[in-house]
C-alpha cells in the first residue's frame, strides 16, 4: 500500500513538474523573441496610477480611462474614470466618473449605446468584494451611477463586454483567487476560470476552460464574442446567439504572449495588448523602476492571422494591458503607469 501512495506521488509530481515545463518558460518569454518597434512618435498623457483599460465612445468621440493605483492596495485619490478628446488630450482630459462610491477601484470598462442608452460598464474591486457598476454618459462625458451589481458567479472579474442596457459578459481570471492555490493554478496554467453572463437580474457561466481569463470583447453586430486567455496565450472566439446569449467556441487565435485586453477598430479587426515576460511584471509590481516589456497584435477577425503593431521593452509603458485603435491613432495604457501612451496607428 505504502509503495502504491508513493507511486501515485510520484506520478502526480512528475505532472506537474512536466505541466509547469511547458506552462512557465513561454508565460516568462523564454521561448519568444520580438523586434521592437519605432515609438519616438509616440507621446505619454499623464492620468493617473494604473491606467489599465481605455475604451472609445463614438457616441461623445471620448477616451475612456480606468485608473485605480493597485500598489496602493485600496482606494487612493486617483482612482476614476477619465475622459479625453482624442484630438486635443492634455487640455481635454478631466475626471468623470464624480458620481462613484467612495471605494471605487475601476477595472475593466465598457461602453454600451443604442437608440434609448449610452452607458459606461465598470468593474470595481472595493475591499472584500467584486462589482459591475453601469453608468449613464451624458453628451460630455459625465457618468451619472445607476446600479451596482454582484452575484457570487462574478468572483474575479477582470474585463467585460456589455450588450445590453443592464446585461453583458464578464470574465473570472482565477478560479482559485489571490492565495497559494491561484499561483499553483497560474504556474499550471489550469483552465479553470470562464466567461459568465448577466442578464440583468442573475448571473451564469456562459464558457468554461479559460486559462486566466482576461480581456473579453463583443463584434458590432453582437454576433461574435472575443475572449483573452492570458496565461493560454490564445484568443477564443464564440458564436453568440442574440435571443438566448447562449455561446458556442468556433475558433482559438494564437499569439506569443500574454493577452490582455479586447478592443476593436471601425473594420473588425481585434486589437489586443499584453505581457511578454511574467516575471519581469510581476518585478515591477513590486518596484516601479524595473521595466516590464510588452507587446501588441492586429488579429484579422476574418482568418485569426495576426499583425505586430507595437513592442517596447518597457522604456515607453510598462506591460501594456490595453492597445485602443481611434482614427489614426492607437491609444495604449497599463497595469501600474500613470500615463497611457498615444501613437500613431500601425500601417
Amino acid at each position: 500500500m505504502v509503495r502504491i501512495i508513493f507511486l501515485m506521488f510520484g506520478v502526480i509530481l512528475a505532472a506537474t513538474v512536466a505541466r509547469m515545463a511547458f506552462v512557465v518558460p513561454a508565460a516568462a518569454g523564454w521561448t519568444s523573441s520580438f523586434e521592437p518597434t519605432d515609438n519616438t512618435a509616440c507621446t505619454a498623457l499623464q492620468v493617473a496610477p494604473g491606467t489599465e483599460d481605455v475604451t472609445f465612445d463614438a457616441g461623445t468621440g471620448l477616451v475612456f480611462v480606468s485608473t485605480d493605483d493597485r500598489r496602493a492596495m485600496g482606494t487612493s485619490p486617483g482612482n476614476g474614470i477619465w475622459a479625453f478628446d482624442p484630438a486635443n488630450p492634455e487640455a481635454s482630459l478631466r475626471r468623470v466618473s464624480a458620481d462613484a462610491p467612495a471605494n471605487f477601484r475601476p477595472h475593466g470598462i465598457s461602453v454600451y449605446r443604442d437608440a434609448s442608452y449610452a452607458r459606461l460598464f465598470v468593474i470595481s474591486h472595493p475591499e472584500d468584494d467584486h462589482t459591475v457598476l453601469i453608468f449613464d454618459i451624458a453628451e460630455d462625458g459625465a457618468l451619472t451611477h445607476v446600479r451596482t451589481i454582484s452575484d457570487p458567479a462574478i468572483y474575479w472579474p477582470n474585463d467585460l463586454a456589455a450588450v445590453g442596457p443592464e446585461q453583458f459578459y464578464i470574465s473570472n481570471s482565477s478560479y482559485f483567487g489571490d492565495n497559494p492555490l491561484g499561483v499553483f493554478e497560474a504556474l499550471l496554467g489550469l483552465p479553470l476560470t470562464n466567461l459568465v453572463f448577466f442578464d440583468g437580474q442573475t448571473a451564469r457561466e456562459a464558457a468554461g476552460g479559460l486559462v486566466y481569463g482576461n480581456g473579453v470583447q463583443v463584434s458590432a453586430d453582437g454576433l461574435r464574442i472575443y475572449a483573452a486567455n492570458f496565461i493560454g496565450q490564445k484568443l477564443n472566439v464564440y458564436e453568440r446567439d442574440p435571443e438566448t446569449n447562449t455561446l458556442t467556441q468556433i475558433d482559438t487565435w494564437r499569439a506569443p504572449f500574454g493577452l490582455d485586453n479586447v478592443e476593436l477598430d471601425a473594420n473588425g479587426h481585434v486589437w489586443v495588448a499584453g505581457n511578454t515576460e511574467t516575471f519581469s511584471f510581476l518585478a515591477h509590481q513590486d518596484d516601479p523602476a524595473e521595466r516590464a516589456p510588452s507587446k501588441a497584435v492586429r488579429f484579422d477577425a476574418s482568418t485569426g492571422a495576426w499583425t505586430s503593431v507595437f513592442y517596447s521593452p518597457g522604456e515607453d509603458i510598462d506591460s501594456a494591458s490595453v492597445i485602443t485603435p481611434v482614427g489614426d491613432q492607437m491609444i495604449l495604457g497599463a497595469v501600474f503607469d500613470s500615463h497611457v501612451l498615444i501613437c500613431p496607428q500601425a500601417e
